[in-house]
């Protein structure tokens, strides 16, 4: 296939991030008009010719559910527009934590807006820290998955722990803390966590040895709170001296910022995934813009992905 020009388009969901990685390119921001109808349907319409160019459409899932519809209008969009090769870059990927059928008689909810996703006329996915890779195979257009680690890492690294123990908040997060465990050259540890209901956790052990050692929780997601802080006060009734977490995506919804009042922790660092309109003195936010614009330049000239994360 014959690629024309690069070019970057955004929905409305986090035009911060879409700026940034515009900057990091040295592109300028496609022009589209969205907007919403009286009865609050949403309108698209694209404002300049795309026809064989390479278009990548920025844009997180996150809640409000109009964020997906606004996806997938523009997907179509641009399709209809004889676009040569559509790439949707999706930071955060929602609906992605119930992506297996685990209860009888609830959807497969990750699979369900991946079958959307590309019948609006995908070429081709990029996504960051995906709730459970697995979610890659419920594609069948190429996807590339894309990993904040680099830049959480590179900020844990800053922070000049001694004998650090990354920490996993439960069994389904191990491979992710290991990693950052060999890279930062740390202990590693995990809470053996039981939940009671939907964004209802209990911490009840931790399996390693985290006494007199300043410990990081790392994990995908933070979305209420209620994990990380009884993980917090697990790690310090075994003798941490310290707690701190790393999350790539900052959901924060409900109770959770009351719960970063009262919780142990010193601070959190988070990415940019997902905007973040209601600042707090534990979160950090740290940006993702040229990780992923790297990843776009990339995929733009058919050079590798993977190599950013060696």
């Amino acid at each position: 296939m014959v690629l024309g020009e690069m070019k970057v388009f955004g929905g409305s969901a986090h035009p911060v991030l879409v700026a940034e990685i515009c900057d990091y390119l040295g592109v300028e921001q496609g022009k589209v008009e969205i907007k919403r109808f009286s009865d609050g349907e949403v309108y698209v319409q694209i404002l300049e010719n795309v026809r064989g160019a390479d278009v990548f459409i920025i844009q997180p899932t996150m809640p409000p559910a109009e964020t997906l519809l606004e996806l997938l209008l523009m997907l179509d969009a641009f399709k209809r527009s004889s676009a040569a090769r559509i790439t949707a870059v999706i930071p955060y990927y929602g609906y992605a934590r119930q992506e297996r059928k685990d209860k009888p008689r609830v959807p497969i909810s990750a699979k369900l807006i991946a079958d959307l996703i590309e019948a609006s006329g995908v070429d081709r996915v990029l996504t960051m820290d995906l709730h459970a890779p697995a979610i890659q195979g419920y594609f069948s257009v190429p996807v590339d998955h894309l990993f904040a680690a680099p830049v959480l890492i590179d900020r844990i690294s800053q922070m000049g722990l001694e004998d650090p123990v990354i920490v996993s908040p439960d069994a389904g997060g191990v491979e992710r803390a290991r990693f950052y465990s060999k890279r930062l050259k740390g202990g590693l540890a995990i809470i053996d966590k039981r939940r009671t209901g939907h964004n209802v956790a209990e911490s009840v052990q931790v399996v390693g040895d985290v006494r007199d050692r300043p410990c990081v929780i790392v994990d995908d997601i933070i979305d209420t709170g209620g994990t990380i802080e009884g993980a917090a006060r697990a790690l310090l009734d075994e003798g941490a001296c310290s707690v701190r977490a790393s999350f790539t995506h900052a959901v924060l919804s409900g109770p959770a910022l009351s719960r970063l009042d009262d919780t142990p922790l010193e601070g959190i660092s988070v990415t940019n995934t997902i905007p973040r309109s209601e600042p707090h003195p534990k979160v950090e936010v740290l940006s993702v813009a040229s990780l992923l614009g790297e990843a776009i330049r990339r995929t733009h000239t058919h050079s590798s992905i993977s190599s950013l994360f060696v």
